[in-house]
């Protein structure tokens, strides 16, 4: 997979930022991939997240899930990073196509630069970009016609809302 990885970052444009995703990946190997990859920014998601961030060599995007106040509780532990806030779900770390609560992720981003993901779609992005204020969004089930399957004109739909902002 890392020698695939590599081979379609060769081929992209040098404006086109690539990020590499991992789930609780110890952090040689998240430096190695990202070195042989020639990522330019590392998304972590699991409960290692804030305790090697500082052990990186890239910048960071650290995934969090709002299940409740609580999950808001202690930001300062998350450093000097962007914080990708999406929905609960005590199984799936993402992709889970439910909506993160808007209210938690305006507080969020409030004090901290944030992408908001968790439900997004056409139909809604635009709401949750107004009442949260996040940096950036972040699309994925949102924009498939089924599990894994990317459909063209949604994309387009979702970037035009996005642009409407």
């Amino acid at each position: 997979l890392p020698t695939t990885v590599r081979d379609i970052t060769r081929e992209l444009p040098p404006m086109v930022q690539k990020i590499g995703v991992f789930v609780d990946t110890d952090t040689q190997t998240i430096n190695d991939i990202c070195e042989f990859c020639n990522l330019d920014w590392v998304q972590l998601h699991g409960s290692k997240a804030p305790k090697i961030s500082k052990e990186l060599k890239r910048p960071i995007i650290i995934g969090i899930r709002l299940k409740d106040s609580g999950s808001i509780a202690d930001l300062d532990k998350y450093g000097e990073c962007f914080l990708l806030v999406d929905s609960y779900h005590p199984q799936k770390m993402g992709g889970t196509g439910k909506v993160a609560d808007w209210n938690l992720a305006a507080k969020v981003a409030s004090v901290k630069p944030i992408i908001l993901a968790g439900g997004l779609n056409p139909e809604n992005v635009l709401e949750a970009i107004s009442k949260v204020k996040p940096y950036a969004v972040d699309v994925s089930s949102g924009v498939e016609t089924y599990p894994g399957k990317k459909d063209p004109d949604l994309i387009e739909k979702f970037l035009n809302k996005v642009k409407e902002f």
